[in-house]
């Protein structure tokens, strides 16, 4: 795996651009960066902590977790979901709508709270959102099945990938869909072939499951904790991975890494909320 970026906390929230560039944040030093394909490395958006996923705005801007679900372009800052008693919000991911799906958490993973149950929220305009389900105790990666009729959402305290059946009636049929071979189950990514790629968290690296939860194989990352994944790049073929660490070069701590594989990954809906 190639070294990107390096000398963060915990990175996170990878998100490839078509212009070749990408997205991450810093969980814990704060601040939204972006890589660009000459190694130019910029900051976006500092001090914004506790950002565990970004998307793409139809209109330009991205939009982030954190605290609340907020949207962030050249005409400023825009509010899109706060909830009383929610400690924070987790990932999220835009479906072919431009709706953005994220996951609520109601305790302080980073004080070292017992998990307790959340949900997940879908933003149809600003200010304005459902309930998808509820009952998962660490919302984390979020994606969605080529044809966008099963939803994928990683419960990192149970090390599992539940799959929601996605119709008129919102969220029906929830199964576990996979379970990590080690570690947690973090951050993930959907490939063309209906392909489950998982972060595992403490497992360090990242497992791809088939379409039938089957695991298929999984893929070491140099570090001991993998946070988060991403396709991009040409033909959707590069993956990029977040860390908190780095075991090639300690000093480097969290890291953005970049490799090649062969099944392109599908991709990412804009938001349009």
């Amino acid at each position: 795996m190639e070294a990107l970026a390096w000398g963060y906390g915990l990175v996170e929230g990878p998100c490839a651009a078509p212009d070749g560039s990408v997205y991450f944040s810093d969980v814990l030093g704060g601040g939204v960066h972006r890589w660009l394909p000459d190694g130019t490395i910029e900051t976006v958006l500092a001090k914004r902590r506790g950002i565990g996923g970004i998307a793409l705005h139809a209109a330009g801007g991205l939009v982030l977790s954190g605290r609340d679900v907020i949207a962030v372009g050249d005409q400023g800052t825009r509010t899109l979901l706060a909830i009383e008693g929610v400690t924070g919000f987790n990932d999220l991911a835009a479906d072919r709508a431009g709706r953005v799906y994220v996951g609520a958490l109601r305790f302080k993973p980073f004080e070292g709270e017992q998990p307790v149950p959340g949900e997940v929220w879908r933003i149809d305009a600003e200010a304005k959102a459902v309930t998808v389900f509820d009952g998962i105790e660490w919302s984390n990666g979020i994606g969605f099945s080529p044809d966008c009729g099963t939803l994928y959402v990683s419960d990192y305290d149970g090390g599992i990938v539940v799959g929601h059946d996605l119709g008129a009636d919102g969220a029906t049929n929830r199964h576990v869909f996979a379970r990590s071979p080690a570690g947690a189950a973090d951050g993930l990514a959907v490939d063309a072939l209906g392909g489950v790629w998982v972060a595992l968290g403490p497992g360090g690296g990242i497992a791809r499951f088939e379409a039938d939860g089957s695991l298929d194989e999984v893929l070491d990352v140099p570090a001991s904790f993998v946070s988060s994944l991403c396709f991009g790049g040409d033909q959707m073929r590069d993956l990029y991975v977040t860390t908190l660490d780095n075991s090639e070069d300690p000093a480097r701590r969290g890291t953005l890494f970049r490799t090649r594989v062969d099944v392109p990954g599908l991709p990412l809906p804009e938001a349009t909320v």
